[in-house]
C-alpha cells in the first residue's frame, strides 16, 4: 500500500521547482545575476533553502534553468510568428524579424544577452542557444533550398553560421546605447545577408 500523498510528491516537487525558476527569473530580470542572492529567491518563491538545493546545485545552476526556459519560450514565439507564412524566403525573413523583436524584451535582454554569456561562459551560452534554435533555422533553410529559392549549401553549416550571425546581432542590440536604432540597422543588414543567398 502506498504512503498517503505519495502520488502528490512529484507534482509538489515540480511546483516548487517552477516557483524557484519564476522567482529567480523575475529577480534576475530586475537586477541581474550578480545583484540577486539565493536567500531572496527562496523568500520570493515561498520555499525553503533546502528546497532550492534539492532542485539546483547552486545559483548558477538555477540561472541555467531560467535561461533554458527563456530560450525555449523565445523559439516557440518565433515559430508561432512563422506559422502561416508560405513563401520560404519570407519565412526566413519573418524568423529574423521575430528573433530581433525578442531581443528587445527586457527578460531576453538582461538574462539571455547580458548575463548568460558571462555567467555560463561563451561555449555553454552558445550550446544552449543552438540546441533550442538550430532545428527551427535548419528547417527554414532546408525548405528554402528545396523550393529552389536560395542556393544549395550544406544546410547544417549554413544554419550554424546564420545562428552565429543572429547571436552577434543580439549582442549588438543589447550593448547599444540606443537598442531600437541598433535593432533597425541589424535587421537591414541581416536581411541583406539573407538576400545574398537567393538562387
Amino acid at each position: 500500500m502506498s504512503e498517503p500523498g505519495a502520488s502528490l510528491r512529484p507534482e509538489r516537487g515540480e511546483a516548487t521547482r517552477d516557483a524557484l525558476v519564476a522567482a529567480a527569473r523575475a529577480l534576475f530580470t530586475e537586477r541581474g545575476y550578480a545583484g540577486v542572492g539565493t536567500e531572496e529567491v527562496v523568500r520570493r518563491a515561498g520555499v525553503t533553502r533546502g528546497a532550492l538545493y534539492h532542485h539546483f546545485r547552486d545559483k548558477r545552476d538555477l540561472f541555467r534553468a531560467v535561461y533554458e526556459q527563456t530560450e525555449a519560450e523565445t523559439v516557440a514565439a518565433i515559430g508561432a510568428r512563422m506559422q502561416g507564412v508560405s513563401d520560404p524566403v519570407e519565412l526566413l525573413e519573418e524568423g529574423v524579424r521575430a528573433f530581433l523583436d525578442a531581443c528587445s524584451d527586457p527578460v531576453m535582454m538582461r538574462i539571455g544577452l547580458r548575463d548568460a554569456p558571462a555567467v555560463l561562459g561563451w561555449e555553454e551560452w552558445r550550446e544552449i542557444g543552438d540546441r533550442h534554435g538550430l532545428g527551427l533555422v535548419t528547417g527554414g533553410l532546408r525548405a528554402a533550398m528545396d523550393a529552389g529559392r536560395i542556393v544549395r549549401a550544406d544546410v547544417r553549416t549554413l544554419a550554424h553560421l546564420l545562428l552565429s550571425a543572429l547571436a552577434e546581432a543580439a549582442l549588438l542590440i543589447a550593448s547599444a546605447a540606443d537598442p531600437a536604432a541598433a535593432r533597425d540597422e541589424v535587421e537591414h543588414t541581416l536581411l541583406a545577408l539573407l538576400g545574398g543567398l537567393r538562387a
